[in-house]
């Protein structure tokens, strides 16, 4: 009850956090972080530190390595990983489906309603159709057309609120 009512307070702030300025603050994730060990230190045994821990690593591990190869911002990974602290790793681990899920609806959607969207979309299908035939067509994309962002914070919200409304869990 209050571990649901204390994700919910994160998450919302850092949505407008990243929404404004594209960016997860420490000051938010760090501090919930340490209210979740020690909630979870002082819990029952089936909440206990170790389901916790078990947790963060989940989160951490699920966006460690797009974080890596630069596809993802630090925020992103660390919120990620307070999620699965607060809710555990089979939690996280639907979260991050769904915020996959939700992420590539996005990018879709950025792809689709960015200027030039007939360009884009005729040369990955003569690229396609090239290939079929053997041929192989190189994409002729603009390099900005390829480097569009969004703030990621966005997904995981949002995979961390349907796997809340998904499994019934309720928020107070």
């Amino acid at each position: 009850m209050i571990m649901n009512s204390l994700l919910i307070v994160v998450l919302g702030i850092c949505l407008l956090t990243d929404l404004k300025s594209r960016r997860i603050y420490n000051k938010v994730i760090f501090p919930a972080l340490g209210v979740t060990f020690i909630i979870h230190a002082f819990s029952p045994i089936g909440t206990g530190i170790i389901f916790s821990v078990l947790g963060f690593l989940t989160g951490l591990g699920i966006l460690i390595i797009p974080y890596m190869l630069g596809g993802m911002g630090a925020g992103d990974v660390k919120l990620l990983a307070l999620i699965g602290a607060i809710k555990g790793s089979v939690f996280v681990f639907y979260t991050g489906i769904y915020m996959a899920l939700i992420g590539g609806i996005i990018a879709l959607g950025i792809l689709f309603f960015r200027k030039g969207v007939l360009t884009r979309l005729k040369s990955i299908l003569y690229s396609i159709v090239g290939l079929k035939n053997g041929v192989r067509i190189p994409l002729t994309l603009d390099k900005d057309a390829l480097q569009a962002t969004y703030p990621y914070g966005v997904a995981i919200v949002g995979g961390a609120l349907l796997s809340l409304f998904a499994k019934g869990w309720i928020l107070l």
